[in-house]
């Protein structure tokens, strides 16, 4: 019987959300598109971040057809993504060589992370109801706590127009026995707007493993609301409030021996093998805030209550398993912002607060709830001088019951050199990733043991760009150099005899990644545009301090996608394509025939899709996905999708 998952405390401030992207006063609502929501404690004009960041619309991924936010995240500079065989398979995202659990995600500005892991698993983030995606690149602990070591990811869910209603729906059919349909409501009065939606997707799948015929499929069902309602007009609530479940078929990976009387490895050990094994996930995230302004606006106070809850169940050998996990926190905010126009033309923005996180862990294999809870200061400020330059600083610290107190940093600047049409950027900082609880108390039978002296893994780095833009803006090009180390990385190491027992150890040395990221945006006047990105990633791993450096497994050298789009027919048609590369990767294996370490081939994955609107309320769309059947493998062992092909319709009314 499966273990139900409940949603059992207060909802907690992660200090943006709805109210967050209201901080421009007097800015139209079109102008909206350009805030960086993510960039720190407040929002920020994008041209005046210097950190490198990317931001994805719904628009875009209503357009190119994206049904999944870690397809999305394949195409931004500096990402890597590892799918495990079908949809709903766990899913992997890494950013500049770091490991998945350095990525910070959010939904709303909730922190989604599984508690036992630290790492979010993309599997289950469909993209439908998605408004906008804000990728921050490099350390942000020192805004957003621990696991925000390598960046961080918000995804910004659609909210209502006011003064009016309107009803929504999708539906979608492919191959595999895919189908997806989803409807949502949304609008509001004149004081308050709303957004309500629902979807369902399914899919047979395809058989992950090399071996057998079965397939493997997935069922998702994604619930998602929000509101904004204006008390008075300097007191604003919103809230927001998230449900996810799903179960996906997994194949297991075959560690059995071949019997007596030596007890050698099968003959498919290590290999991914057919089976009947499931996982399911049931996932609720909420936020409740508060912002209040005076004095005409320049003093903010801001207070959120943010609540997850997340259960997994794992299915495998015969066994029924699983965990459970919360996470609440608590904050408070205030930012004064004045004018010192005699000096340097300036803008001053200065902004405090504080922090409550409470988090929880229970491991089917212990009659036992694990918790820590972690109190934080922070501060930051913001600098505009003579309408060119931006200055950004913050500072944070934090006290935790379990680790060490730990104090991290951020500062980063823009300069709009006057007279051009380029942009120089850069950022340095610091950041902190604490043992997650399954490294900490985690237990696999025969296989694995957690370690509960662990420390925290440390990192400080620091990136510099140049943006330009050619041809009155129509052209947009971006390159930036990055380079960041990490201390006490965490990796599992095997124990000897008798028992064998793999078991998570601080390490000593520093691990090391560097690269460049390359982006290129072209729209131009007769209905074309585009989009290119390359990034080369050198990330390395320590194995003792003046030993020798092994690549990072699953992160690519060299990596890139390109894609385009035409719109014609007075806008009503549209087609497009796009291309993503993943070069060749190291991974691990556990076969007896191979070599421990093997290398994944690269490959190029090529998409191609069209829609046309039929009135200014329904419009139909197909695609067609892996256009050319490429074979490849983003995990050892495990397939990955071939050619598939989808069809639907979607209308407003």
């Amino acid at each position: 019987m499966q273990k139900q998952s409940y949603w059992a405390g207060i909802i907690a401030l992660a200090l943006t959300g709805v109210a967050g992207a209201q901080a421009v006063d007097d800015e139209p609502v079109t102008q909206l598109e350009r805030i960086l929501v993510t960039e720190g404690l407040t929002p920020i004009e994008q041209e005046k971040s210097g950190r490198a960041f990317t931001v994805i619309t719904g628009e875009q991924l209503q357009q190119n057809q994206v049904r999944y936010v870690a397809d999305a995240l394949r195409l931004v500079p500096g990402f890597s993504v590892s799918r495990s065989g079908s949809f709903g398979g766990p899913t992997q995202v890494r950013v500049r060589g770091a490991e998945a659990n350095h990525l910070l995600v959010m939904i709303d500005g909730v922190e989604v992370s599984e508690t036992s892991t630290g790492e979010f698993d993309f599997a289950s983030l469909l993209a439908d109801d998605v408004d906008r995606i804000e990728v921050l690149r490099g350390p942000q602990s020192a805004f957003w706590g621990s696991n925000a070591t390598a960046g961080v990811v918000n995804i910004i869910t659609r909210r209502g127009e006011r003064n009016g209603f309107k009803i929504g729906g999708r539906s979608e059919v492919g191959t595999d026995g895919t189908f997806l349909g989803g409807v949502s409501l949304s609008g509001g009065a004149e004081n308050f707007d709303m957004a309500l939606s629902g979807t369902f997707r399914r899919t047979d799948g395809f058989n992950i493993s090399d071996f057998g015929s079965e397939k493997d499929g997935d069922r998702n069902v994604t619930l998602n609301g929000k509101f904004t309602a204006d008390i008075t007009p300097d007191l604003v609530v919103d809230g927001t409030l998230r449900y996810v479940d799903r179960e996906s078929d997994i194949d297991p990976q075959d560690f059995n021996s071949g019997g007596a009387p030596d007890y050698a490895p099968g003959p498919f050990y290590g290999l991914v093998v057919d089976g009947n094994d499931w996982t399911r996930t049931q996932e609720l995230f909420g936020s409740l805030g508060l912002t209040h302004k005076a004095l005409d606006g320049a003093f903010t106070q801001k207070l959120r209550l943010t609540g997850s809850d997340g259960t997994r169940d794992n299915f495998s050998d015969g066994m029924l398993s699983f965990s459970d996990g919360s996470r609440y926190t608590g904050a408070y905010q205030a930012t004064y912002q004045f004018d010192t126009p005699t000096l340097l033309e300036a803008r001053h923005q200065f902004t405090g607060g504080y922090e409550w996180e409470r988090e929880t862990f229970a491991p089917s294999h212990l009659d036992e709830t694990f918790e820590r809870e972690t109190n934080s200061i922070v501060g930051e400020y913001r600098g505009e001088f003579l309408d060119q330059l931006y200055l950004n600083a913050g500072i944070r610290r934090d006290f935790n019951d379990r680790f060490g107190d730990a104090t991290t940093y951020s500062l980063s600047g823009a300069w709009r050199i006057p007279g051009s049409e380029t942009r120089l950027h850069a950022s340095v900082g610091t950041g902190v990733t604490n043992p997650t609880f399954f490294e900490q108390y985690g237990f696999v039978p025969s296989s694995f043991e957690g370690n509960a002296s662990l420390t925290p893994e440390k990192s400080f780095g620091w990136d510099i760009g140049v943006e330009h833009r050619f041809f009155d803006g129509r052209l947009i090009a971006d390159v930036t150099y990055f380079n960041q180390d990490l201390t006490d990385e965490i990796a599992v190491v095997f124990g000897g005899p008798p028992d064998f027992l793999s078991s998570p150890v601080n390490r000593e040395g520093k691990s090391k990644r560097q690269g460049v990221e390359v982006s290129a945006t072209v729209d131009l006047f007769n209905g074309f545009t585009a989009t290119a990105s390359y990034t080369y990633t050198d990330a390395t791993e320590q194995t003792r301090a003046g030993g020798p450096r092994l690549d990072e497994i699953r992160r690519p050298r060299h990596s890139g996608s390109i894609g385009a789009a035409y719109t014609f027919y007075d806008d009503r048609a549209r087609v497009f394509g796009e291309a993503v590369f993943n070069g060749k990767t190291e991974d691990v294996a556990f076969v007896p025939t191979l070599p421990s370490r093997v290398w994944l081939d690269a490959y190029t994955v090529v998409n191609i899709g069209g829609s046309l609107k039929f009135s200014d309320q329904l419009e139909g769309f197909a695609r067609v996905e892996n256009l050319f059947d490429e074979q490849y493998e983003e995990v050892f062992g495990y397939n990955t999708q071939g050619r598939t092909a989808f069809v639907g319709i979607k209308g407003a009314f």
